[in-house]
């Protein structure tokens, strides 16, 4: 049995330095690649969802805008709400179909260049396309809730005067500088976790046997066929997502396949949804939409998604 200090230098530092450059770069190509407009490029196609889904074109913008920025597309919503342009129902579906096209920016900022690097490239691939596909089932279930709840629908858009944002410093050098600035945040945000968990858990694997000491979990775990050592990984995943990608990145391979760490890590985000939603919709929602309506989005926008996690576990477990 290798010494910690074996251990740290020997495995957990190199593979820490390997992951924080791989991010690194992943991150500031993101950035730029958001500076430069090439998410916005992605996301052009929402300008022609809202057609089959009986909205007005207006929404389109907001679908766009929601690749780059949720807070501003949300804001959009809001404001085409607030003007009569839309009503709660339009709305509703409006924020549902936003879904896929938030995650696209998600695509670019977090899960390449983040959960690809810590998980390794088959479980990162399937984890990312289980998300993908859960965010994409979500926003056809607004398309098709608009075909068949909005038809007839009419639009007064003389009540929105559209406005666009001030322009900020465009040149090369204030993209390069947002960029970087960026990319120094995110890294400072992620090593000093990346660092303790990964440690924690490559001596944990090396002194613990983990498959014992979560046998008192094993009839939870037995259930979707997971490893005991599943449930403390969904209880980190719980908290923080990418804390739990972290923990259970060392034992993909020899304590996990790859589909159950996927498995592992949709229960977590399952479970997760119950801390995100008092940390992050209810503040967020409410501050946009006020506390009757927020709350509707939020049961709307929390339901679908516990659904479809919960569809995608099922078709992962049926292979």
């Amino acid at each position: 049995m290798d010494s910690i200090g074996s251990i740290l230098l020997t495995e957990a530092l190199p593979r820490v330095v390997t992951i924080t450059l791989l991010i690194g770069a992943g991150v500031a190509l993101a950035n730029l690649a958001v500076e430069y407009g090439l998410v916005e490029a992605v996301a052009r196609v929402g300008r022609y969802l809202t057609e089959p889904a009986n909205l007005p074109d207006e929404v389109g913008t907001a679908v766009l805008t929601n690749a780059v920025s949720v807070t501003a597309g949300y804001g959009m919503l809001a404001e085409f709400r607030e003007s009569g342009l839309l009503d709660d129902r339009a709305t509703l579906i409006a924020v549902v179909i936003n879904t896929f096209f938030g995650f696209i920016q998600h695509i670019f900022t977090y899960y390449g260049p983040v959960l690809v690097p810590i998980l390794g490239l088959h479980a990162g691939l399937m984890y990312v396309g289980a998300r993908a596909s859960i965010s994409l089932s979500i926003t056809v279930v607004g398309l098709l809730a608009g075909a068949l709840l909005l038809r007839g629908y009419e639009y007064d858009t003389s009540t929105l005067e559209a406005e666009l944002p001030d322009d900020e410093d465009r040149s090369t050098h204030g993209k390069l500088r947002r960029a970087g600035s960026k990319t120094a945040t995110r890294l400072r945000s992620i090593v000093p976790r990346l660092a303790i968990i990964y440690s924690l858990v490559l001596v944990g694997v090396e002194y613990v046997d983990l498959e014992s000491a979560a046998s008192v979990a094993e009839p939870l775990s037995s259930v979707v066929g997971l490893p005991g050592a599943a449930v403390p990984v969904i209880l980190v995943a719980t908290v923080d997502p990418t804390s739990g990608a972290i923990a259970i990145a060392p034992m993909i391979g020899d304590v996990f396949t790859p589909t159950e760490a996927v498995i592992t890590l949709l229960l977590g985000g399952l479970f997760s949804l119950t801390v995100s939603t008092a940390k992050r919709s209810i503040p967020f929602q409410y501050g946009i939409w006020g506390a009757e309506f927020g709350t509707k989005v939020i049961v709307v926008n929390t339901g679908l998604r516990a659904a479809f996690i919960l569809v995608a576990i099922l078709v992962l477990l049926a292979f």
